[in-house]
C-alpha cells in the first residue's frame, strides 16, 4: 500500500464539526482514485493529513493514524514527508514564492541538497513533461491561472514522490489545458506514480482513473469504479455528474454514459435516437434563453485596445450588453477576458476607443462611483475577501452604498448556504465557500450588472442548481450578468449570448449553438463543443446517412 488510512477523525481548531470523521482507507501503489464530493465534505482536509499538513500545521483534535509510504504522519514532520508524497493545492498561488519557474522548481532539490547534476537531470524530465521549458525565466506572478498551476506541478514532480495528490487541478484550465493535464496524469500513471485527484467536474478526468471516492460530511459514503459508483443513488451527495449522464437521467434513462460515442450506442439499443433528438431541439429552444435587445445599453465598448507594457492585450473590441441578459465570456486562458472584464468598473482604463457604463465614460468616472452598479465576483476570492468574518463581508459593500436590505441579505445568507458560517473568518473557509462569500457581497448592494469570473469553479452540484435559480431571478428583475467561464455546458445553459476572444479581439458574438457550429472560431478559441450539442449533432448526422 501507499496510503492507508484507520480510524481517522480531525476536527480545525475552535470547530466543533469534524472535517474527517472514523475515515478508512487503502490506495495502492500505482493506483488512480478520484475524489468527490459537496463543498465542505473532508475533501481538501483529507489531501492535507496524507501529506501530514494536518495535524503538524492546522494542529486542531487529530485522532487515528495515516500511513504514508509505510510511514506514520504523526511521527514524521511535513518536510520529511514531502519527499513521499506531494500536494498540488487548489489555488497554486499559495504554493509559488520564488522569483522565476526555474527557481520554483528547484528549490525542493536544492533545499534537500541533491547534485547539480541529477538537479538539472530532475529540472529537464519535470520540465518537458509539465511544458515549462519556455517558461523558465518568467516570474510566476505574471503567468496565467493555468500555467501557475502546472508549475506547482512541476515543482511537486522534481521530488520525484511516490504518491501525487491535486486538490481540484482542472477548476481553472480552458479545453487545451485540461487535454495536456490529462496527458501528463497518463503519462505519470504509466511510470507508476499514484495519483489521488480532487475534483468537481467529473467529466473532465474520470475515463482515466481506476477508483471514484465519494467523501460526505467527513466519511467515504461511496466508493468503487467510476460506472459503479455513479450508477448507485448519489443525489444527495452533491456531485456534478458527466453532462451525459447528468442527460440521460433528465430524460429518465438509467444509465451511465461519459461520452458521446456511450450515448449514441445506448440510444441505438433502445430505439430512442429519434425521441430523445425531439426532446433535446424541444429543450434547447427553452424560452429561459430567448432575449430580446432593448435601446439603450447598459455596457457599451467601441474600438476598445489595452496594453500591458506594450504588449496589446485588447485590439479593436466593440460590446454592447442590454438590460436582462446574460452574456458569457470565452476563449482560451490569456486570451484577454479578464482585462476586458477589469474595464467594466474602470479598474482598466482604454488606451484607446471607450467603454461607457450606464452612459458613464470609466476614463472620466471614479471607480467607487461605477462600483454601485456593477458587482464582481473575481476567479480566485482570496482577492477579494478583507473582513473578520462573513457576515461583515457580505453587509460591507451594502452598508457603503446604502441600498442596504436586510430581507435580501438574509436571502442571500440563506441561498448560499453561509447562515452556520456568519460568524467564522471567510479566511478560515475552504475555496469553495469562500467563493460563495464573495457571491453573497457582490449581490449584497443589488447591483445592475453582475461580472462572475468563473462562477462554478471549485462548487458541487447543489451550489449550481441554487446558482441556477439565482441568475433566473436576477435576469427577471431585468438584472444583466457577464459570465466569464470554461463550463460551456454552464454557459450554453445560461448565457442567451457568446463572446469569444481570441488574441485580445472579439472573434463571434451570437448565440451558442451558432457559435458552437463555426468550426473555425472554436478551433481559433480553443473551445470545444459541450457535449449536449455534439450529441445533438452525431444524432443529426445519423439521420441524415439514413
Amino acid at each position: 500500500m501507499i496510503l492507508r488510512f484507520e480510524g481517522v477523525s480531525y476536527s480545525y481548531p475552535g470547530v466543533d464539526t469534524p472535517a474527517l470523521d472514523g475515515l478508512d482507507l487503502t490506495v495502492h501503489p500505482g493506483e488512480s482514485a478520484l475524489v468527490a464530493g459537496s463543498s465542505g465534505s473532508g475533501k481538501s482536509t483529507f489531501c492535507r493529513a496524507c501529506i501530514g499538513l494536518v495535524p503538524h500545521f492546522h494542529h486542531g483534535k487529530f485522532a487515528g493514524r495515516v500511513l504514508v509510504d509505510g510511514r506514520d504522519t504523526r511521527r514524521h514532520p511535513v518536510c520529511e514527508l514531502f519527499r513521499h508524497a506531494g500536494l498540488v493545492f487548489q489555488n497554486p498561488d499559495a504554493q509559488l514564492f520564488n522569483q522565476t519557474v526555474e527557481a520554483e522548481l528547484t528549490y525542493g532539490l536544492e533545499s534537500l541538497g541533491m547534485a547539480p547534476s541529477e538537479i538539472e537531470k530532475r529540472l529537464a524530465w519535470a520540465g518537458n513533461l509539465t511544458e515549462l521549458d519556455s517558461l523558465m525565466e518568467r516570474p510566476p506572478h505574471t503567468l496565467s491561472g493555468g500555467e501557475k498551476q502546472r508549475v506547482a506541478l512541476g515543482a511537486i514532480l522534481t521530488l520525484r514522490p511516490r504518491l501525487l495528490l491535486l486538490d481540484e487541478p482542472f477548476t481553472h484550465l480552458d479545453p487545451e489545458g485540461t487535454e495536456a493535464l490529462r496527458r501528463i496524469l497518463r503519462t505519470l500513471k504509466s511510470e507508476g506514480i499514484t495519483l489521488i485527484i480532487v475534483e468537481h467536474k467529473l467529466h473532465s478526468i474520470i475515463d482515466d482513473v481506476d477508483r471514484l471516492i465519494v467523501f460526505h460530511q467527513g466519511k467515504i459514503v461511496a466508493e468503487g469504479s467510476p460506472r459503479q459508483v455513479l450508477a448507485g443513488e448519489i443525489s444527495a451527495y452533491g456531485l456534478n455528474l458527466p453532462p451525459l449522464s447528468q442527460l440521460f437521467r433528465a430524460f429518465g434513462l438509467n444509465r451511465t454514459v461519459f461520452n458521446v460515442d456511450e450515448a449514441i450506442e445506448e440510444l441505438k439499443t433502445q430505439d430512442l435516437l429519434r425521441s430523445f433528438s425531439t426532446r433535446l431541439s424541444d429543450q434547447m429552444t427553452k424560452p429561459s434563453n430567448r432575449f430580446t435587445a432593448v435601446p439603450h445599453p447598459i455596457v457599451e465598448a467601441e474600438d476598445l485596445s489595452f496594453n500591458y507594457e506594450g504588449h496589446s492585450v485588447l485590439r479593436g473590441v466593440r460590446l454592447k450588453l442590454h438590460k436582462g441578459e446574460c452574456v458569457a465570456l470565452l476563449g482560451r486562458n490569456g486570451a484577454g477576458k479578464t482585462t476586458l472584464i477589469k474595464h467594466l468598473n474602470g479598474l482598466l482604463k482604454p488606451h484607446r476607443g471607450f467603454m461607457r457604463i450606464l452612459g458613464r465614460d470609466t476614463r472620466k468616472t471614479p471607480v467607487s462611483e461605477l462600483s454601485r452598479h456593477v458587482g464582481f465576483v473575481w476567479q480566485n476570492p482570496n482577492d477579494q475577501l478583507f473582513r473578520p468574518t462573513v457576515r461583515e463581508e457580505v453587509l460591507t459593500g451594502a452598508k457603503i452604498f446604502h441600498p442596504y436590505d436586510p430581507v435580501w441579505c438574509d436571502e442571500l445568507f440563506n441561498r448560499f448556504g453561509l447562515l452556520p458560517l456568519l460568524d467564522r473568518s471567510p479566511f478560515s473557509l475552504s475555496e469553495g465557500q469562500k467563493k460563495r462569500v464573495s457571491f453573497a457581497a457582490a449581490l449584497a448592494a443589488k447591483p445592475d450588472l453582475i461580472v462572475l469570473d468563473e462562477p462554478t469553479a471549485g462548487q458541487d452540484e447543489l451550489f449550481r442548481s441554487e446558482l441556477t435559480g439565482f441568475l433566473a431571478r436576477l435576469r427577471q428583475e431585468a438584472r444583466t450578468i457577464a459570465l466569464v467561464t470554461h463550463d460551456l455546458e454552464f454557459a450554453a445553459e445560461h448565457a442567451n449570448r457568446w463572446l469569444v476572444l481570441s488574441e485580445g479581439q472579439m472573434i463571434a458574438d451570437g448565440p451558442p449553438d451558432e457559435v458552437m457550429a463555426d468550426s473555425t472560431v472554436m478551433a481559433k478559441a480553443g473551445l470545444r463543443p459541450t457535449q449536449r450539442f455534439q450529441l445533438t449533432q452525431a444524432i443529426k448526422h445519423l439521420g441524415e446517412e439514413n
